[in-house]
This record gives structure tokens, C-alpha cells and sequence, in this order.
């Protein structure tokens, strides 16, 4: 009998219910040679810091660092019931062998590797590895069942990662909460992140806008623009100028074409991204929204960085193209440039997210809004990924008057390409993209495009022509934007990668698995708000989270330093370095920390002291003195 114990009871049933295990019972399933069971998340959790000492139970900045050794792990509170479930099936006489079915990636590692460990097992153990909740995909893998200990240094990553959080968390937060009086929130992905919300804050904040002046005529009724001007008297002396020559000679008129490739295929950070720019989704809800089209069969894994698929899923796809395009009612014939999305040396733990087969007999009505929208956007990034390259028109005109150059320019997309079936399948208006010399006036004007379109010669390089109606345009120099939630993870995803060497393969702060729970964590504590309308909601810092980030050393906000932390976890994973030796720099910050920060001199306006009093009738259960 083997014992298959998979992350989520949704995922157990559809495991159950491939490999025959049928027969119910309380919180597992068997049958057919297999018992099907599972954790409820993390099972298994770090204890808190009094486990170790009862002085921990009270925060003091003389008991710190904190240094478990060893590490101690107990029961979460909320799963014991489950925890023992499981417990009691690994010990069952006739259970041989376990099968990992947790999540395919490092914290699917962890959570089986711990209940496993806590329990006691010394059972052996093979890892079934799936891209996809398919039924055939199931099965192939439950054929090709892999070595437990294939994944032992994923398993270290995994700690490592889990390990050096609490300990960042634990000595940082009671730190600084115990120097400034009150509960600040410090951690080791969390706050490089925050800080890059501040700066950006007090960028705009310290930002004083410049007028600027422009002058812009008009030649054969296409408006074109001059250079900025610092004084307004310079442009209205250009504006006579002008007035007094009234002629403008062209002296290029060109046209080139760009080729607008094909996009790659979603992994979870682009995905987020997009859905947060299209329908204003929390990075939360996207990865929300994916997991459970995964557990329902219609995607494929969501928590990768991949952007292509392997190198053998050639015919595969290319069958998947034609079921989406007729699942979907394209009528247009289509050519489908599959090895676009190949590559399998960009391919690490799984494939990009594309849509399962299952889509094509799915109904749509009955999934949830925001899992259509999803479906959606996979779907049409899949077939656009394979589509043809579009092709974009730019148009250049430049005129000389008056001793100054005037310049407007122009694009249209030629060739729709990709494009087109993006946009059949989004529901897109598909429009010509146009320069912001394009916009119109008044009723009068025309794009450069529009004029070649009704008299090509009008715009002949050499050709004189009247200069009229100039004017001067004000301008004013803008911020920065505040950041979204599609800035943000851009922003996390390429944090520090100007620090570090081009060959390093994943750059950043967290995973693509990660950055959703970190940005709503910011929310929840209050260090960050959403401000803006329903699509379009920046995340703004609060006076609270502004005020920790000015108190922070470098060493803890410094998104390159903790940017290069997650690649050492990937070179753990790969065994290319020690698991002790990343833990040992961990320490040595910390250490580093307690023993030379000086507290900020005037923290008191920043931090002004809590009065116990307000708070002694209504304490928080079980909260230390630094948390009420």
C-alpha cells in the first residue's frame, strides 16, 4: 500500500480519482493499492522564540540575537486534527512507501519534508512531479514517480529560505520595535520592498515641476513641434519669427518598419502584471484566481518563472493552439510558429501557465468572472505567443523654419500579426497605434500618415511650404507615478539586477510565488494603502511604514543585497553552495546589526511614545507589552 500525501484536499480528490482510490474515509481516501490524504498548508511551523527560553516570552533588547540550535518545529494550532490523520496512516503496518505529492516547487518541498520529518517516518519515499492537474498528466506521472532524495537540495533551499525569514523577522522586528517603542514590523523580503514604495514617495513628494514652452505650426495641416524652451520669451520670439519668414522647408520625410515580435508565454509574475493592468487585480487575486483553474484542470502549474515550454511539447501544443482557436470561433486560418515557445534550458522546475486541453469542453458561464478573465488572458497569450510577428509603420517628418527644427511623427500598425488574434480573443478593439503628434487639435489637423495616405508629394524632402497659425504651447515637467501593483512586481522582479552579473539566472526580491503574499502583507500591517479607483489602485506608504523605512540601516532595506539572497537560494537548490554557509551571512547581518545601530536622533516625532494606559482596559490576547 502507498500512502500519496498531497498538499490540498481538492488536489487529493483529483489524484484519488485517477488512481482509483475511491473508498472515503475521514481525511483520506483509498483504494486500488493507494491511500490519498493531505495537509491543509503548512502542517508544520517554526516555534516561536519562548519555546527556547521562557526570557523570550517578554521582548528585551539584551536577550537579542536569537539563534536556535537547533531549529524546533511544532503542530500549527489549526491542523492538529489532519497532523494526526497523517501520523497515523505513515505509521499503518501496511503502508510501505509514501508518495510526495505536494506542490511541484520549494515550499511543496517543505511542507511534506516536515510533517514527514515531525512524524517520525522513516519510510521510504518517491516524488510525483507534475506541470499539470490532467488526468493524463497524473497518470505519466504517477508512471515516472522520482527519487524522494532527488530533491533533498531543494528541501535545504526550502529550510533556508524558511529559516532565514525568522530569523530576519524574529531579531529585527523585536530589535527595533524594543529601540523606538512599538510594534515595527521587519522583514527580510518585506521591507527592501516597502522601501522601494518610500523612495518612490518621496520622490514625487520632492518633486517641483518645471514649465517648459513648445511652439508648434502647422505645414500642409500636419501640426509639428520644436524643441522645449526653459522661457516662454524664447518661444514667442521663435512665434515671430515665424510670422515673418512663413515658409518651412521639409527636410526629411522617413518611413520605416518595425517588427513587433510575438510576446513569450506567462509565468506568474507577467501574468499578474497583465491581469492587474486589464482588470485591476491584486497580484493576491490573479495567483488566487490561476491556482484554482489549476485544481480544476484548465491551467497548468501557476507558481513559475519559465516563459517557454520544453523542447519535446512541440505537437502538443501546436494541437492546443487549434482546440483554443476553435473553442474560441476564430474563423481565420492561422500559422503556428511553435518552436517561438520552446526551450528547454529556459524551462527550471515548470513550464510556463498555458491552458489544458479541458478548456476546450469547459462552459464557461459557469467559472467564476475572474477566473474567465484569467482563462482569457492564458489563452490568448498562448496563441498569440505562436502567431507571426506584427509589423509597425513609423513615420518621421522633419521641417526647418525660422532657424529651428520642427519635428511630428507617426505609426501605424501595418501588419496586425499576433495582434489580431490577441485582440479577437480579449475583445479589443483593434486600433492603429499613433504617436502623441497624432492627437488631434481641432478638426483641421491631420497625422503624417493621413497626408501621405491622400498626397504623398505634399511632404517631398526639399519642399517649401507655408508655415501657419504658430503658437506656444506651456508644459509642465511630471513625478514619477506612484506605483501599482503591475509596476511594483516589475519593479521586485528586477530589484538589484544592475549589482549583479548578467549569467545569474533569477534576480530580485522573492519568488514569483512569493511577491503576492509579501505586497498583502505590507497592506495588512498598515504600512502600506490602496488609493485609487476600482481598476487603478496605487500602493501608497502610510506615515507608519514611512517612518520605520527612515530608521532602517542600509543592510535591512537594501533590495540588491536581498536580491542576491535569493539567487544564493537557488544556488543552494542547486548545490553549488552550502546551506551553512548562507545561513552564517544571515547570522553575521543580524549580529552585525544589534551590536553597531545607532537609533535615529528626533525617532520621538517620528515614534512618539505610546501611553500603556490607552490600552490596558482593551489588550490584544496573548500580546506582549511591545505589541498592545
Amino acid at each position: 500500500m502507498k500512502l500519496v500525501i498531497a498538499e490540498k484536499p481538492s488536489v487529493a480528490q483529483s489524484l484519488a480519482k485517477v488512481i482509483g482510490a475511491t473508498d472515503k474515509k475521514d481525511g483520506y481516501l483509498e483504494g486500488n493499492g493507494y491511500i490519498v490524504s493531505w495537509c491543509v498548508g503548512h502542517l508544520i511551523e517554526l516555534a516561536g522564540p519562548e519555546h527556547y527560553d521562557e526570557r523570550y516570552s517578554k521582548w528585551r533588547k539584551e536577550d537579542l540575537p536569537i539563534f536556535p540550535a537547533p531549529f524546533s518545529y511544532q503542530v500549527t494550532g489549526s491542523t492538529k486534527k489532519q497532523y494526526q490523520v497523517l501520523k497515523e496512516l505513515m505509521k499503518r503496518s501496511d503502508v510501505d512507501g509514501l508518495i510526495e505529492a505536494t506542490d511541484a516547487g520549494r515550499e511543496g518541498e517543505l511542507i511534506f519534508r516536515l510533517v514527514y520529518h515531525q512524524a517520525g517516518c522513516k519510510k521510504p519515499f518517491e516524488r510525483l512531479w507534475i506541470s499539470s492537474m490532467e488526468d493524463k498528466a497524473i497518470r505519466e506521472g504517477f508512471e515516472n514517480l522520482r527519487p524522494g532524495a532527488d530533491y533533498d537540495a531543494l528541501y535545504e533551499a526550502a529550510l533556508c529560505r524558511e529559516r532565514a525569514d525568522w530569523l530576519v523577522g524574529i531579531n529585527a522586528t523585536r530589535f527595533f520595535s524594543t529601540v523606538y517603542g512599538q510594534t515595527l514590523n521587519v522583514g527580510r523580503v518585506m521591507t527592501p520592498t516597502l522601501a522601494m514604495i518610500v523612495e518612490r514617495e518621496a520622490e514625487i513628494k520632492g518633486f517641483k515641476p518645471e514649465n517648459f514652452y513648445t511652439v508648434q505650426m502647422m505645414i500642409a495641416s500636419v501640426p509639428v513641434m520644436s524643441k522645449r524652451f526653459q522661457t516662454k520669451e524664447e518661444a514667442e520670439e521663435l512665434v515671430g519669427k515665424i510670422q515673418t519668414e512663413d515658409k518651412a522647408r521639409i527636410i526629411k520625410m522617413e518611413t520605416s518598419v518595425k517588427k513587433d515580435k510575438a510576446p513569450l508565454l506567462y509565468d506568474l509574475t507577467s501574468l499578474q502584471r497583465d491581469a492587474n493592468k486589464c482588470y485591476g487585480f491584486t497580484a493576491q487575486q490573479t495567483l488566487d484566481y490561476t491556482q484554482s483553474l489549476y485544481e480544476k484542470k484548465l491551467v497548468t502549474y501557476p507558481r513559475t518563472d519559465s516563459r517557454y515550454l520544453t523542447d519535446d511539447m512541440g505537437d502538443s501544443t501546436t494541437d492546443l493552439c487549434h482546440l483554443m482557436r476553435e473553442k474560441y470561433g476564430y474563423t481565420r486560418q492561422i500559422v503556428i510558429h511553435v518552436n517561438q515557445v520552446l526551450n528547454s534550458r529556459k524551462v527550471s522546475d515548470h513550464h510556463a501557465i498555458i491552458p489544458t486541453v479541458n478548456v476546450a469542453e469547459t462552459d464557461y458561464s459557469e467559472l467564476p468572472s475572474g477566473e474567465q478573465k484569467i482563462l482569457g488572458l492564458v489563452t490568448a497569450r498562448l496563441l498569440s505567443s505562436v502567431g507571426e510577428d506584427a509589423e509597425i509603420t513609423e513615420y518621421t517628418l522633419e521641417v526647418a523654419c525660422a532657424g529651428e527644427i520642427f519635428k511630428a511623427k507617426s505609426k501605424s500598425l501595418t501588419k496586425s500579426g499576433w495582434h489580431q488574434i490577441e485582440d479577437w480573443i480579449l475583445g479589443k478593439k483593434q486600433e492603429d497605434e499613433e504617436g502623441d503628434s497624432d492627437k488631434k487639435e481641432d478638426g483641421g489637423s491631420h497625422s503624417v500618415l493621413e497626408i501621405l495616405e491622400a498626397d504623398a508629394s505634399l511632404l517631398e524632402e526639399g519642399r517649401e511650404l507655408p508655415a501657419r497659425d504658430p503658437k506656444v504651447k506651456e508644459g509642465k515637467t511630471t513625478p514619477k507615478k506612484r506605483f501599482t501593483e503591475d509596476s511594483l512586481l516589475s519593479a521586485m522582479e528586477s530589484a538589484g539586477a544592475k549589482e549583479m552579473p548578467d549569467e545569474v539566472e533569477r534576480k530580485g526580491l522573492g519568488t514569483p510565488a512569493t511577491r503576492a503574499g509579501v505586497i498583502e502583507k505590507l497592506v495588512r500591517i498598515g504600512f502600506v494603502e490602496r488609493q485609487g479607483n476600482k481598476k487603478t489602485k496605487y500602493l501608497v506608504p502610510s506615515v507608519k511604514g514611512t517612518s520605520l523605512i527612515t530608521v532602517m540601516p542600509e543592510q535591512i532595506q537594501s533590495a540588491s543585497m536581498t536580491a542576491e539572497w535569493e539567487q544564493k537560494l537557488l544556488e543552494v537548490e542547486k548545490q553549488e553552495i552550502a546551506s551553512e554557509d548562507f545561513m552564517a551571512e544571515i547570522k553575521d547581518l543580524i549580529t552585525e546589526l544589534i551590536d553597531t545601530y545607532e537609533p535615529v536622533k528626533g525617532a520621538d516625532k517620528l515614534f512618539p511614545p505610546r501611553q500603556y494606559r490607552q490600552y490596558k482596559k482593551y489588550p490584544k490576547k496573548g500580546a506582549s507589552r511591545w505589541q498592545r
